[in-house]
């Protein structure tokens, strides 16, 4: 099997981002079309078909569910050309289904690539996450902090009020309780109905996104993708799986994972250099969504190396089939 040692993230990039765009181009015409399913399969269809170009010996480590549940791009299939690398796959080829079939902001295709063992292979369960944005002291906001404690402690460091902070939080019924909490904080609250890999990213850039901080519980494949983002854009990120039965702790005993009550740092689930790719679907705080003209599509790419902390916009036009 290929080593890590051959894992040439610099000649790999490009063609991770050409597996984005293929990703997200294929949905565009399901904008606002109310099919979530349709939306979702012609992503995954195209970026598998993009992958399969790629002089790689991929894993999907995580992905659209298992074997038996997700007929394309499932945890463990193997993709590639079979002569390159050994690399492990984080994937989501349509972050947003409901986004895009409802043309709501900040649908995005996703993926992360990293050296064979270098992704954690986290189970299709709940995360309860939390993350930061870069230049902050290591563990200053811990999940065993209360809520109003994680906006004081982040507060304190960036020189400000509670008032000045802005979580990001997903619009569920489970985190009502939490919610009240902040709002007594005096901290302002940003809830997004879907997306929370985009929403974890926002804390990255919090000077353009307004996003200071990412709380919240929801699902773990997504935590690991957040993490891949974060390793190269800066950025801390703290995870726990959750389960809410005995079969949900199967899946993380199939995974290999024995510590059920662990906390997971960024480093922990995604342990070496990734490269990461985004592409916009929809519009939103973090990339523009496709425009679409007569005859012609465009596409912007965001496109990051962690080795050496690179961050490049892409954008790509290209004629409509």
């Amino acid at each position: 099997m290929p080593s890590k040692d051959n894992f040439n993230d610099r000649m790999l990039s490009l063609g991770l981002a050409r597996v984005s765009e293929a990703a997200a181009i294929a949905s565009a015409r399901l904008i606002g079309r109310g099919d979530e399913k349709a939306a979702d399969q012609a992503a995954v269809d195209a970026m598998r078909t993009q992958l399969n170009m790629l002089d790689i010996a991929g894993v999907v480590v995580i992905g659209e569910g298992e074997r038996d549940e997700a007929p394309m791009l499932f945890i463990g299939e193997e993709v590639g050309t079979g002569n390159g690398p050994g690399v492990d796959i984080a994937l989501d080829p349509l972050e947003g289904t409901t986004l895009t079939a409802k043309d709501m902001p900040n649908a995005l295709a996703v993926i992360a690539l990293g050296p064979r063992g270098s992704m954690l292979h986290a189970p299709d369960v709940y995360m309860d996450k939390l993350a930061i944005g870069p230049n902050y002291p290591t563990d200053l906001v811990t999940l065993d902090m209360t809520p109003t404690q994680r906006v004081s402690a982040l507060a304190q460091a960036k020189g400000c009020a509670a008032s000045d902070i802005t979580v990001c939080v997903l619009e569920r019924p489970r985190h009502q309780e939490m919610i009240a909490e902040l709002r007594l904080t005096g901290a302002a609250i940003r809830l997004i109905t879907d997306g929370d890999v985009a929403g974890v990213m926002h804390c990255a850039e919090a000077n353009v996104t307004g996003i200071d901080m990412y709380m919240g519980t929801g699902g773990a494949p997504e935590g690991v993708l957040a993490a891949a983002a974060l390793k190269c854009m800066g950025g801390q990120i703290y995870g726990r799986l959750t389960f809410r039965n005995s079969d949900e702790k199967k899946r993380a005993d199939s995974a290999g994972i024995t510590d059920l009550d662990r906390i997971y740092t960024r480093d922990d689930m995604v342990t070496d250099d990734v490269i990461f790719a985004a592409t916009g679907v929809t519009g939103g705080t973090l990339l523009p969504g496709i425009k679409r003209e007569v005859g012609w599509l465009t596409t912007e790419t965001l496109l990051m190396r962690s080795k050496t902390g690179s961050m490049r916009r892409m954008t790509y036009r290209s004629a409509i089939a």
